[in-house]
């Protein structure tokens, strides 16, 4: 299994970014792509085509879309919501992907920016969770505690959720 971070541009040297701490920890089950509004990444379009292909972005799975058998890569969109929005919306090929959602097991412990939506997860939070559906927690926790360390060292306060379900 493979994650391609599909990248916006003004990612590339934000410190925020946790697309970088995937890439860093995952080494070879993790790639980066510079997104492109004019020139879609050839290899990728390929990928797309031979199928077992999916994208994560908020909004509706398509029928199935909980089921992450048979997917043996992963596009996620790396960039702030706004940019992420900009960049679906303008790469026809990425409305041809078959589109998963993941249900969080919390609340998104990310707070290193401004205007985070409710219920979405960054990107690292993301392939957190993706890992732990297909049954690589081994992969999760090592993501997870470098995550932790990431918005610890960032000055973020993680959130806690307790068994209850509340934060503290």
């Amino acid at each position: 299994m493979k994650f391609t971070l599909l990248t916006h541009f003004k990612e590339f040297g934000k410190r925020s970014n946790t697309g970088r701490l995937v890439l860093d920890i995952l080494g070879d089950a993790a790639e980066q792509v510079r997104w492109d509004r004019m020139t879609p990444p050839a290899a990728l379009l390929e990928e797309i085509e031979s199928g077992g292909v999916a994208l994560v972005y908020p909004g509706a799975a398509d029928a199935n879309g909980d089921d992450l058998s048979g997917i043996t890569r992963f596009i996620l969109i790396d960039g702030t919501w706004h940019e992420a929005r900009k960049i679906h919306q303008r790469s026809p090929y990425l409305q041809k992907v078959r589109r998963v959602g993941i249900t969080p097991t919390g609340m998104s412990r990310y707070t290193l920016r401004k205007n985070q939506k409710e219920a979405c997860l960054c990107t690292a939070e993301c392939v957190i969770e993706i890992l732990r559906s297909v049954g690589d927690n081994a992969a999760a926790d090592r993501l997870e505690e470098g995550f932790l360390a990431f918005i610890s060292q960032s000055g973020a306060k993680p959130a806690v959720t307790k068994k209850d379900g509340n934060e503290t």
